[in-house]
Order: C-alpha cells, then structure tokens, then sequence
C-alpha cells in the first residue's frame, strides 16, 4: 500500500512571478508586512534555492510556516537544517527544529492566519484563525512549521 500523498500546492506561474518580485524587494530592502527572503540549500542539487517567506513570531520564537504544505524549501529545510534570511544587507543566519506537536502547531497556525490570513487563507482549505482547536490540529501536519534558531 502506498503512502499518501503529502499535502502541497503548487504555484501558479502569476504566483511564482509575483513571488520572484517578493523576493527582489526583500533584497532591495523592502518587505512587505515583514517579509523575507529565504535561502535554503537544495538538497540534491547543493546550490542556494531563495524564496519569500512570511517569519511569523509567537511567544518571543520565530517560525516559519509553509503554507503551501511540503513544498520543496520544506524538504530542502529537513535536510540541510537551516539557512538564511535576509532583507536587503541584513541577513540573519539559523538552524531549525520542526515543530511536530500538534497542540503547538494549532496555536502557532491561528496567530500566524491572524496576520498572515489575508494572503495564505486559499491554502488551508477552508481554515481561518477562527476555526477550532480541533480543525487546526487536524491540518497541522499539512502545514510544516519549523522554529528558527538565530546565529548572527
């Protein structure tokens, strides 16, 4: 029996445009509602992939939520453990912890649809940080969530 399938969705080409502007105005020096650029190490290919990204702080630790699922930065995060994060000269260096606990992961995923909602809410299927403990929990493995750990 095969394993399912892990929740993922893909980028439009609009969105991946858009994105790719994200990302330049972040190495400009201009984020958007506290956007950055992340850059990760690919996992097979060893070269720096970069895509924006929406930090999210709660409880004084910042996280990162993928709000497309397991997507490819996520898979690169697990295996290289860290990476980058940058707006324009300022770029903070971390490793990661993934978040697995369900419970946390919920909490972490109401604040972050709290500020981030207006712009990922079509990717969480009908979610919205109003809906129930219960709800978010049961979507929390579809969102990977990793806590960041600042070097610089």
């Amino acid at each position: 029996m095969n394993a399912p399938t892990p929740y993922y969705v893909q980028a439009s080409p609009l969105a991946t445009r858009f994105n790719s502007l994200l990302g330049k105005l972040a190495r400009l020096g201009i984020s958007l509602a506290g956007s950055a650029e992340l850059s990760v190490r690919g996992r097979k290919s060893g070269q720096m992939q970069r895509i924006p990204v929406n930090p999210h702080t709660y409880e004084g630790e910042q996280y990162l939520v993928s709000a497309r699922g397991h997507s490819q930065w996520v898979r690169n995060m697990r295996v290289a453990g860290g990476g980058e994060l940058r707006v324009g000269r300022r770029v903070r260096t971390f490793t990661v912890t993934e978040i697995t606990d369900p419970v946390l992961k919920a909490a972490l995923l109401r604040t972050y649809l709290e500020k981030w909602g207006w712009e990922v809410n079509r990717f969480f299927q009908g979610l919205t940080a109003q809906s129930s403990d219960a709800e978010l929990q049961a979507a929390a493995g579809d969102h990977p969530v990793f806590r960041l750990t600042v070097s610089n």
